[in-house]
């Protein structure tokens, strides 16, 4: 995310998003994108509200929730390379109801692999839609 000056970690534990990148559009104008992070290893998963790890039997208020562009507007699944890289998996939050899932296996994700067009248009319903529909995702 070093590409973009103004980003920062939400610290807000029951917020549904972790990051906002604010940038600044040619027009002068800023537009914020709220960024929910999933650790991504086969697939990238669109729900939240739940715990994982050793504390599965964490009890809480929050229930689980699935993304969607009321509460987000981009999914970013993280995958760790052997090589110490990172790939970013974008999946802006408008498609999930089209995908009918609650979780995305990588492999049919890759077109957003290090797709940064994709997070800064993720708010361009139009847009996302119509390129998914022409590279098979949807």
């Amino acid at each position: 995310m070093k590409r973009y000056q103004n980003v920062s970690l939400v610290d807000l534990p029951l917020s549904p998003y972790d990051i906002i990148i604010a940038r600044r559009l040619d027009d002068g104008k800023e537009d914020v994108i709220r960024v929910q992070v999933k650790t991504a290893r086969k697939s990238v998963s669109f729900t939240g509200g739940t715990r994982g790890g050793v504390d599965r039997e964490y009890k809480s208020d929050v229930k689980t929730y699935t993304q969607s562009p009321v509460i987000s507007d981009c999914i970013v699944g993280i995958r760790s390379n052997q090589d110490g890289t990172f790939d970013l998996f974008f999946i802006p939050t408008v498609l999930i109801s089209y995908f009918g899932t609650k979780s995305k296996s990588l492999g049919a994700i890759e077109f957003f692999k290090n797709n940064y067009d994709i997070l800064e248009n993720c708010k361009n319903h139009e847009y996302i839609i119509d390129i998914a529909k022409k590279q098979g995702v949807i």
